[in-house]
C-alpha cells in the first residue's frame, strides 16, 4: 500500500527535523518504543520527555534505504548523519519496525528499533 510507505517516509523525515508534533499526533497513547540492547520507552509523555534532548539534534543526511509495509506493520532501514549540540558528528545505520493500531487511520502503536553507530567510510580514489 503506497500511503503506508508515503507514512513511514514523512514519519522518518518528521525525525530528521524534529517535527515532534507530527511524530507525537502519530503515535498512540500508550506507544511502546522499543530500543534494541538500549531501552524501552513506553507512553506518549514518555516519548516526549525522551525527544526533547533531540531538539539540539541537527541532521546533516538522512538516507532511507528500504520501506516494506504489510498490512498493520511496517519496516524501513537506512542511514543518518547527525550534529550533536556538542558539534560532534556522527553517523549510524538503523532499521525500524512498526506496528499499527488499525488500517484506515493508522497511528504507530509499537517501534522497535535498532541502532548501529558507523565509522565515517572513507573514499578511495579508484
Amino acid at each position: 500500500m503506497r500511503e503506508k510507505e508515503e507514512f513511514i517516509r514523512d514519519f522518518n523525515e518528521a525525525f530528521s527535523k524534529n517535527d515532534q508534533d507530527f511524530i507525537l499526533n502519530n503515535m498512540t497513547e500508550d506507544i511502546i518504543w522499543d530500543f534494541i540492547g538500549e531501552r524501552k520507552v513506553e507512553g506518549k509523555e514518555a516519548v516526549k520527555e525522551f525527544m526533547k534532548p533531540m531538539e539540539k539534534v541537527e541532521t546533516l543526511e538522512l538516507e532511507l534505504e528500504q520501506i516494506i509495509t504489510h498490512g498493520r506493520t511496517a519496516a524501513a532501514n537506512g542511514r543518518m548523519k547527525i550534529r550533536e549540540a556538542s558539534g560532534e558528528i556522527k553517523s549510524f545505520g538503523f532499521a525500524d519496525f512498526y506496528v499499527f493500531s488499525g488500517l484506515k487511520t493508522p497511528k504507530v502503536k509499537k517501534m522497535t528499533s535498532y541502532v548501529v553507530g558507523l565509522k565515517e567510510e572513507k573514499k578511495e580514489n579508484l
